[in-house]
């Protein structure tokens, strides 16, 4: 049997600075919604992953967000196909409309570390982190 290539998608490790504090934003996977996860989602047929990450981002969390830069790419089976995902991290920009009712939680760091669902999403949280303090007035410690 041949194998074949991953679907690729995209997904976003989006924050914010509230109080000279770092907050990262999760929500419901839509599947397992008792798990908390990045928003991501299929690339489309035009758009960079880049794209992707903030589009997904807007329309399950309602949040409009600048790209920072690639975290880090993630390889999972999801049913009966395999999955890459690359992770963006973005900074919050506005609130806008958003398309999906799930539920979101904007937490600190620690909060965000112990409530990802999957050890793959706390491993590009920490690789994130340096890239998140570059935008804080001071930093602060993993």
């Amino acid at each position: 049997m041949k194998k074949t290539s991953p679907v690729p998608q995209a997904g976003a490790i989006a924050f914010r600075i509230v109080d000279d504090s770092p907050l990262i934003l999760l929500v419901r996977a839509k599947k397992t919604p008792d798990d908390w996860i990045f928003p991501k989602g299929h690339i489309e047929l035009g758009e960079t992953a880049e794209e992707t990450a903030a589009r997904e981002l807007a329309e399950e969390a309602g949040v409009r967000a600048e790209p920072v830069g690639l975290v880090g790419t993630v390889e999972f089976r999801s049913g009966d196909e395999d999955v890459q995902v690359s992770y963006y991290l973005l900074i919050f920009v506005s609130e806008v409309p958003r398309e999906e009712k799930r539920e979101r939680r904007w937490c600190s760091y620690e909060e965000a570390l112990k409530l990802l669902s999957h050890d793959n999403a706390v491993d590009l949280l920490r690789k994130a982190l340096p890239h998140i303090q570059t935008h804080l007035p001071r930093a602060i410690k993993d």
